[in-house]
């Protein structure tokens, strides 16, 4: 694992029907970057700051991680993925993963 790479990724709904894997810093500046800058806010800025506090080693990645997280739920694009993607939760007990068959 990248020293950048967050301990669990954040999933974005980055359009209708595109879910996206915020999984490292890179991930969360290219998505920052390329959000309408009609629609940032202080929120935005927060989540910006923060990641560049985190690249530069002044707070932990968690900090970063948790600030476009929050970001994400604020303009309403954050997907809990095992809800919006339910074949990637694990299968029933004693099965290895995948879905269970009917």
């Amino acid at each position: 694992m990248s020293e950048r790479t967050f301990e669990s990724p954040v999933f974005v709904r980055a359009a209708e029907g595109l879910i996206q894997e915020i999984a490292c810093l890179e991930d969360a500046f290219d998505f920052l970057d390329e959000w309408p800058s009609h629609r940032r806010g202080v929120i935005y800025e927060t989540a910006k700051r923060a990641c560049c506090r985190a690249f530069d080693g002044s707070v932990p990645l968690k900090v970063a991680r948790d600030a476009f997280a929050g970001f994400a739920r604020s303009v309403k694009i954050l997907e809990d993925v095992a809800t919006a993607m339910p074949w990637m939760a694990g299968g029933k007990t004693g099965q290895p993963g995948g879905v269970a068959a009917a």
